[in-house]
């Protein structure tokens, strides 16, 4: 059996799972989509093979058509089960619509794939017609009109967006990781959107409009330039100095007039009031600076071994490594002390990262060609295209689980059982899980896994480095209260170890998405 089956019975071991604990009028549909998204791969893996398709993807891996698409769908669902049982009717609402918008993706996508392939696949045409059928009927049946113009919405920025994207970043993503990147900015863009128009409605934690906010900002920023330095040099002093004054205006001139509107007050003042609350915010705050002075230490370090000859040109795995473990030191306190600091901490460090990223993709003076230097060392074979995001990959796998907590549906900011643990999905899978992994797998694997590189050894390591992960938190945070949810625990960090073991996708992004969608339930 191939290993891209394998893979995919790992992800529908995961969607069974779900409908085990959940099932409500969108389960048929969930099971229907990921039965012709299972179909609709192999066309897009036989594209991306024979060189057909109309985009250049990132070569080296499969579509990833089937985890990609039950993402936002899984993740509707047990949000929306969630929020039903905190008598949450608003945003029980908004999860049906998540749940709506990703099916409509993952359709549009494998419509897309069965138009441009000859011979017309008759029988996945058929399968995937069943599906889109349940899926516009169980639609009609649950949302109102206005919640189908905003599905709609989502959709139409999608594709124009990744029309966008994938032009202008040729190799830089599969089939699966554009629709779960382009669909997720996609359905932010339209929030904000929908929020900005609507500013009488607005309400909530402050906290929660920043993420927003900067998506749309770096969106704006990167295409922006991307179109600009088409038709002029980007090397020169003088396009340097207009990409920093357009960045300052893009900054202080609109992202914080806007943010302004949404939290009642300058976004600055409010940050000084925020990060001075207490004396422990300050403190986690100067460890953290301590941590990236660490990190850019072990660069720095890295780089001067390479041009000294005393090492190869390419940094191992164990190296790259290295950064898991700052970040699992980074991200453990602030889940256990201050879960709101670390939401803006981490906000703030993804706009750093995308900004140092365009600087070093558009050469940007002074320290464009610098970065590309100093960063080339850590490159892996997923870094194919022109931008490098191994590094913002695991910055948003540490951070999704927190951003996306359902604060407003789970009492007192605490989640009962294997919710306690959903905060730390980014933790385990990607922090303790994929570390220990690569770590021991490299090193100390000798059974492979059929079709694949990975190890036995590694994903047994990584699956009991999580439980012992698991033990450490419940000492330290109290807030945790697993009371008998020990076996589903262990099943769901297994389950995502399996995924993580047959996938060519980025597994920063992935796994910790299944385990946050596993530990909800």
């Amino acid at each position: 059996m191939p290993s891209e089956v394998k893979g995919e019975l790992s992800v529908l071991a995961v969607v069974l799972c779900v409908h085990m604990a959940v099932w409500n009028q969108h389960s048929w549909c969930s099971i229907a989509l990921v039965i012709q998204a299972f179909y609709v791969q192999h066309k897009w893996d036989r594209l991306l093979r024979s060189g057909g398709a109309v985009f250049q993807f990132r070569p080296s891996a499969n579509s990833g058509i089937v985890p990609a698409s039950m993402v936002m769908p899984l993740l509707g669902l047990v949000l929306r089960e969630k929020c039903s049982a905190s008598g949450n009717v608003y945003f029980e609402r908004f999860s049906m619509v998540v749940t709506i918008t990703g099916m409509m993706l993952a359709l549009f996508l494998s419509l897309i794939a069965l138009g441009i392939t000859r011979p017309v696949p008759t029988n996945t045409c058929v399968i995937a017609g069943m599906a889109g059928s349940a899926i516009l009927y169980t639609t009609k049946q649950t949302l109102t009109v206005s919640e189908v113009i905003e599905v709609l919405e989502v959709l139409l920025i999608f594709v124009y967006l990744s029309l966008i994207v994938l032009y202008l970043l040729p190799r830089c993503f599969t089939p699966g990781e554009a629709l779960l990147i382009v669909g997720g900015i996609s359905f932010i863009v339209n929030q904000l959107i929908k929020r900005s128009l609507n500013l009488a409605e607005v309400k909530g934690d402050p906290v929660n409009y920043f993420l927003p906010v900067l998506v749309v900002g770096s969106l704006l920023l990167g295409v922006f330039f991307a179109l600009l330095f088409c038709f002029m040099e980007s090397e020169s002093w003088g396009s340097s100095l207009f990409f920093h004054m357009m960045t300052a205006v893009l900054g202080l001139g609109i992202l914080m007039p806007w943010l302004s509107l949404f939290i009642g007050r300058h976004p600055l003042m409010w940050l000084l009031d925020f990060i001075t609350l207490n004396d422990r915010r300050l403190c986690l705050l100067a460890y953290w600076v301590f941590l990236s002075v660490v990190a850019s230490c072990v660069v720095l370090h890295q780089n001067y071994q390479r041009q000294s000859g005393s090492k190869k040109h390419q940094a191992s795995t164990i190296v790259r490594k290295y950064f898991h473990l700052i970040v699992v030191a980074t991200y453990i306190p602030g889940l256990i002390y201050d879960r709101q600091l670390l939401h803006v901490a981490s906000v703030g460090c993804l706009a750093v990262f995308l900004f140092l990223e365009y600087v070093r993709y558009f050469r940007i003076r002074p320290f464009g060609q610098l970065l590309r230097q100093l960063l080339t060392l850590f490159l892996d074979e997923r870094d194919s295209g022109p931008l490098i995001l191994t590094h913002i990959y695991l910055l948003l796998g540490m951070s999704l689980p927190i951003w996306l907590f359902p604060g407003p549906c789970a009492p007192k900011g605490i989640l009962p059982g294997a919710g306690g643990l959903v905060p730390y999905a980014g933790v385990l899978a990607v922090g303790v899980g994929d570390t220990v992994a690569s770590v021991f797998g490299s090193t100390m694997g000798e059974i492979h896994w059929p079709g694949t590189k990975k190890t036995l050894e590694g994903t047994a390591t990584s699956v009991f480095a999580q439980i012992i992960a698991v033990a450490m938190f419940l000492i330290f945070d109290s807030s945790i209260n697993l009371n008998t949810t020990y076996s589903w625990i262990v099943g769901s960090i297994t389950l995502v170890a399996m995924l993580e073991a047959y996938t060519s996708q980025i597994d920063n992004l992935l796994l910790p998405l299944y385990l946050f969608i596993l530990l909800l339930l």
